[in-house]
């Protein structure tokens, strides 16, 4: 097969290149008629009010479609835009310190000390600096000048408002509140998830709209709106909340059908301004869909497209929503797919380049959120597209669709939809190979998800809400690799009945978000207080911690401490957010709150025990407790203080906030005159056993915590009366939160990166092949964590042709047959990224994986760059 048969189509490379030529632009459109609408009901019941107010924003958001798409709609008139909701937060505006912020008070909000240490991409379409009529907020997004004002006027009329002030006045009969607000400012973890982004990560349901269309979805709650009327049926609860339920999805979806059709009505405008034959006929179908979608089912693959994505694009718009996933998208599709292609009505070339158009779309989506946000998120919207599974008899789901949609990633290669396969044993050899070839390119997609794990994991958790092996056949991952629970729906389409997976649950990564194990440790080593900040964070223990046991008591006595504190905190945040800011869109379409007349704040979906724990840096406390075990505790090397006394002084390094160029690469640290003499100790520490290359000695310390982690989280209850659960990723936390942290244990000096993921080896210090690596992180029961993540780097020589991909396919499947949940490459080498770094201007399309998701290069900001460099790169698999 020649170059040009792997090239996309002409169509798609140009609207890609408008892209690269686009800046993240922040629109006040949206904002302005949601603020208007929601000003003028006031009175009206909270549900009804915010369905008015998003049904209002529908109907006004100007449609704009580009010449040469098929495939349309967007958040805002900018190809890549989006817009504030200054009804969740506010306090993100602090990121800017011009025209904004006359309004604001002192004692600003905790989370603008995550925003200061915020570290961004200076390149691609990131606005980090005020440019002539510009102002840049968050450090990423242009606002035009003359909309300042608005802003300013709209964020005055939320002042007070806001999720976050209501939370915050409510989390303050929490006893340990102020404990809350040190964590954050101290980078010790992300608290406040629901100010930020409160859904999202969690799998999209296309259910109804595709089944039933708009109109029918209106006319089934104007129905039962009518049945459930003064009743309460039995609960008294929220059994008469039921009518009102059913009011705002209608009111809802007529606004979003009407938006819809204001893309129709935006083609037809276009036809008579246009000399050319072919973009008519074009915006004459656009039309024509557009017309037809926004009442009634689809009845062509094109037209079942499109309105799965309209349908995606409104839950973007209705939330700041990160990590909405497609989900098994080829397989939803598939009747559409299937029937048009037997019919004639389309051809593969056809459904491929429809595909690339999809790509462009989803890629230009992006999300208004805080530096602090953007700098974990890296400016990702975490749209996970998963290819494979079972289906409910536990057969091969994998079709043709997904063939084409690994083909459409591999051709035009974009950071959205992101990419993951659920594989198993079970898969064909041919489909496996396939997703291999994929990876190859450079993508970093797929990831590769265990299917076994996550199902084992599913019955875990969901069993009590009725979970069956069958049904956890139709999960998929919410956002980078959070395992989301899903169910069967039987399609009818031309009277013949397909069964499709889709999510049935609420977002899969809300509670307890992104404690930094290393940071736990060092409060444990100095009594609670926080050297960095001269802040006593958590109350002394007052312990010698003279054994080691002693130590890793107190440690996980800490830990369990701040997870009940943010827990506690986090509980009343959400539930203030759903009282006050109802997800109605996304209860709309996820079973079974149509059937029941619930929404997701009332326990709707069919899954809810969904609130789960988060950690960052485990392989650097692992290393770290391996050194002081070692070092400390066995061969009583050191005492206590002179470790203590060692990274209080950062092994004789300056730290990079003391340096002109704030420098937190892991490899370019600047030592003292007089560090040399940390050279002993330092070189002990680094020497000690590390993580990744099938040692006993860290094994048993990862094990230990493993075991330990995943059944404290289940400790802890959620606002919905669940139990919590463990989740270990990283996305690009292991950044922030490495600012934040002193010098450490293991080696790592202060204010560098952690290692990145949960199962990937700290740069470096795998040594003994990957192989070795996969050991070391398969000696636990990863389906007791709602998920793992391991990132390889490997050299393109080393899989180069049919052997390579073949080679590729067996040591991603060697690593899943041990039992490992997650492993996703990075096939780049480093030559590459370090002329990247040297002249980003010349690598606009490079993409690396960081931690779960695909990014643009030239928008990761430097430490995560570096931290990407740094891995171990394996020339031979």
């Amino acid at each position: 097969m020649s170059k040009e048969d792997y090239m996309p189509t002409e169509r798609a490379v140009k609207l890609m290149d408008m892209y690269y030529h686009s800046m993240a632009s922040t629109s006040m459109e949206w904002t302005y008629w949601y603020t208007r609408k929601y000003n003028q009901e006031e009175g009206e019941l909270p549900l009804v009010r915010r369905a008015k107010a998003l049904a209002c924003a529908f109907e006004h958001d100007t449609p704009v479609i580009y010449p040469g798409e098929l495939l349309v709609g967007a958040k805002t008139g900018y190809l890549r835009g989006t817009f504030p909701m200054p009804w969740l937060i506010q306090s993100f505006f602090v990121s800017k310190s011009s025209e904004l912020y006359g309004k604001y008070k002192e004692d600003a909000m905790a989370s603008n000390a995550v925003d200061a240490k915020a570290k961004i991409g200076m390149g691609g379409g990131n606005v980090t600096e005020d440019q002539p009529g510009i102002i840049s907020l968050a450090g990423k997004f242009g606002l035009r000048a003359k909309e300042v004002p608005v802003l300013n006027k709209i964020t005055e009329f939320w002042s007070g408002k806001t999720v976050e002030e209501i939370g915050e006045r409510h989390s303050k009969w929490v006893p340990e509140f102020d404990v809350k607000n040190n964590l954050k400012r101290t980078l010790t973890s992300r608290a406040d998830s629901a100010y930020t982004v409160p859904v999202g990560r969690d799998v999209v349901s296309y259910y109804y709209p595709l089944q039933y269309g708009l109109d029918g979805i209106i006319a089934f709650c104007e129905g039962r709106a009518k049945e459930v009327a003064g009743n309460a049926d039995g609960d008294g609860l929220t059994g008469m909340d039921r009518l009102y339920f059913y009011e705002s999805v209608a009111i809802l979806t007529k606004g979003i059908s009407k938006w819809i059709e204001n893309y129709a009505k935006e083609a037809e405008r276009r036809i008579p301004l246009t000399e050319a034959e072919q973009q008519k006929a074009e915006y004459q179908q656009i039309a024509d869909i557009c017309r037809w979608v926004a009442h009634h089912p689809p009845r062509t693959f094109r037209e079942a497209l499109q309105l799965t994505y309209f349908t995606h694009l409104g839950l973007q718009n209705e939330e700041v929503a990160s990590g909405v996933a497609p989900g098994r998208l080829g397989q939803v599709l598939w009747p559409w797919y299937e029937q048009d292609i037997e019919a004639g009505r389309i051809t593969e070339d056809e459904v491929l380049e429809l595909l690339e158009l999809q790509r462009v779309k989803f890629t230009a989506i992006d999300l208004f959120v805080s530096s602090g946000s953007n700098s974990v998120l890296m400016g990702n919207t975490f749209n996970n597209l998963c290819v494979g599974g079972l289906t409910r008899k536990g057969l091969p789901a994998c079709n043709r669709l997904e063939e084409l949609i690994l083909e459409a990633g591999k051709r035009l290669p974009s950071p959205q939809p992101t990419l993951s396969v659920l594989w198993d044993e079970r898969l064909p050899e041919q489909f496996v190979l396939k997703c291999a070839e994929v990876v190859k390119t450079g993508t970093g997609y797929p990831a590769w998800m265990n299917n076994r794990v996550a199902t084992d994991f599913l019955m875990q958790q969901y069993g009590d809400e009725g979970m069956t092996v069958e049904e956890a056949r139709a999960f998929s991952i919410g956002g980078c690799l959070e395992t989301a629970p899903g169910c069967w729906k039987e399609l009818t389409l031309n009277g013949k009945t397909y069964e499709i997976p889709v999510g049935a649950s609420n977002s899969t990564s809300l509670g307890v978000h992104f404690i930094s194990n290393p940071k736990v440790l060092m409060l444990t080593l100095f009594n609670g207080k926080d050297l960095k900040n001269d802040l006593q964070i958590l109350p002394p223990h007052n312990k010698t911690l003279e054994t080691y046991e002693e130590l890793w008591a107190q440690y996980q006595a800490y830990y369990e401490y701040i997870i009940e504190v943010q827990r506690k905190c986090c509980n009343i945040q959400h539930d203030i957010w759903r009282k006050v800011n109802i997800p109605i869109w996304q209860s709309t379409l996820k079973p079974d709150c149509l059937e029941k007349g619930h929404h997701a704040g009332d326990m709707g979906f069919r899954y809810n025990a969904t609130y789960n724990i988060e950690t960052t840096g485990t392989i650097n406390m692992v290393n770290s407790l391996a050194a002081l075990k070692k070092l400390v505790y066995e061969d009583k090397k050191y005492s206590l203080e002179e470790m203590k006394q060692a990274l209080k002084d950062n092994f004789g390094y300056y730290e990079p906030s003391e340096t002109e160029d704030n420098n937190a690469s892991i490899t370019e640290q600047k030592r003292k005159p007089d560090g040399t003499k940390y050279d002993q100790i330092l070189g002990d520490c680094l020497a000690v056993n590390k993580y990744g290359n099938d040692d006993d000695y860290t094994n048993a310390i990862l094990y230990d915590y493993e075991d330990w982690i995943c059944s404290a989280a289940r400790k802890f209850e959620s606002l919905f009366g669940k139990k919590m659960y463990a989740c270990q990723i990283s996305v690009s936390s292991h950044g922030l939160l490495g600012s934040g942290c002193m010098a450490t244990p293991d080696g790592r000096l202060s204010e560098t990166t952690f290692a990145d993921a949960s199962m990937s080896a700290f740069p470096g210090t795998d040594k003994n092949g990957p192989y070795a690596l996969f050991e070391s992180a398969t000696g636990w029961d990863h389906s007791q964590s709602q998920n793992s993540q391991m990132n390889l780097k490997i050299h393109p020589n080393a899989i180069k042709g049919d052997v390579g991909t073949k080679h590729l396919a067996d040591l991603a499947q060697a690593y899943l047959r041990r039992g490992g949940f997650h492993i996703q490459f990075n096939v780049v080498d480093n030559k590459t990224l370090h002329k990247a770094q040297e002249a980003p201007e010349n690598y606009r399309d490079l993409m690396v994986r960081v931690a779960g998701f695909t990014q643009y290069w030239v928008e990761i900001g430097k430490p995560i760059q570096d931290e990407v460099i740094a891995r171990t790169e394996y020339e031979g698999v």
